[in-house]
């Protein structure tokens, strides 16, 4: 099996001409009667072998960070760092293998930042300003140079998370009076993660590197950091579920659809859909139906995103012909 990467690689190596990878790619995708840039492709898992060797890691990297820990306090997090990252020079880098590039990434970040935190801890048990810092100074360098060694899609995610959460940590533990406004800060993080993805997204337009891979992880961390904050501060998961407010939600959902299919992509709909499920499953049981109300809700919002797959194309172009041509030059391109 091969990607789009390997046919980009191939290209620039002058195996192939770009003219001929076109038509390739544009014969495969006739044949497979589907839109390649509506398809939204990112690699997670290519066989059963990744799910061996993660488990395997998995395994290796708790048992290192439990004797580390047992021998001085904070060890076993930076062996847990070292090991990710020499883990991740075999099966990163040689086998490409992607789900433990996803995994070793993540516990080298979390090894690298929690030994930061802990060395620079300024009193006692509790992490105050200058730890969160360190955590979030020494996490965004371990990712950058990640990104650097190995190019894994997700580091880029990982690193705006890092940076979201130590950003939000420093301001909560400075200002303690500030968490009334962390839904605020936590929307105006999804906001940023969104606007990066986006920038990512026009740097490869046709969806065909791995730029597409790293804008397709950003979204998916900014969609529940939009979300969360207005169905939560609308009230939708402390019983205030009634007509009117079911019908804001629905409205609110299908503004995120409107702008989930203006920039092909899913995330923000999957993000928002447990809360419209709770949402109408509540209101539901408040007219009587207890035991169907989760049901009856599952198979009218199920139908409908099936609709919505089945003709996302189509709703893609409809869509996009009443949007301005400015607009335009932001957005995948129809094809």
């Amino acid at each position: 099996m091969y990607t789009d990467e390997n046919l980009s690689s191939a290209v620039k190596a002058g195996i192939f001409t770009e003219d001929a990878v076109s038509k390739f790619r544009a014969l495969v995708s006739n044949e497979q009667s589907m839109v390649a840039v509506d398809e939204e492709h990112f690699r997670l898992i290519t066989g059963f072998n990744d799910i061996f060797v993660v488990i395997a890691c998995c395994l290796l990297l708790i048992s290192v960070g439990w004797i580390g820990r047992e021998i001085v306090t904070g060890l076993g997090l930076l062996a847990v760092a070292i090991t990710s990252w020499g883990l991740s020079e075999f099966f990163v880098l040689k086998r490409r293998m992607a789900l433990p590039a996803i995994t070793l990434l993540l516990s080298f970040i979390a090894g690298i930042s929690g030994f930061a935190g802990v060395l620079f801890r300024s009193s006692g048990t509790d992490f105050g300003t200058l730890s969160f810092l360190a955590a979030g100074c020494t996490g965004l360098i371990a990712t950058y140079l990640h990104w650097l060694r190995f190019r894994v899609p997700i580091t880029i995610a990982a690193g705006v998370a890092v940076a979201i959460g130590s950003i939000i940590g420093i301001i909560l533990v400075q200002f303690p009076k500030a968490e009334n406004w962390s839904l605020l800060m936590l929307f105006i993080g999804g906001l940023s993660s969104f606007a990066i993805a986006m920038h990512w997204d026009m740097k490869d337009p046709n969806r065909l590197t791995r730029k597409s891979d790293v804008a397709f992880w950003l979204h998916l961390l900014a969609a529940p950091f939009i979300v969360h904050p207005i169905f939560f501060v609308l009230g939708v998961f402390e019983g205030k579920n009634s007509l009117p407010m079911a019908l804001i939600v629905i409205g609110l959902y299908l503004v995120l659809g409107v702008i989930s299919i203006a920039i092909d992509r899913r995330a923000l709909m999957v993000s928002a859909l447990a809360y419209v499920l709770f949402s109408f499953t509540t209101l539901l049981k408040t007219f009587g139906l207890v035991s169907l109300g989760f049901s009856i809700t599952g198979v009218v919002i199920g139908s409908a995103l099936l609709l919505l797959s089945a003709f996302w194309h189509v709703s893609r172009t409809r869509l996009l012909n009443y949007a301005p041509k400015r607009l335009l030059t932001w957005l995948p391109p129809l094809k």
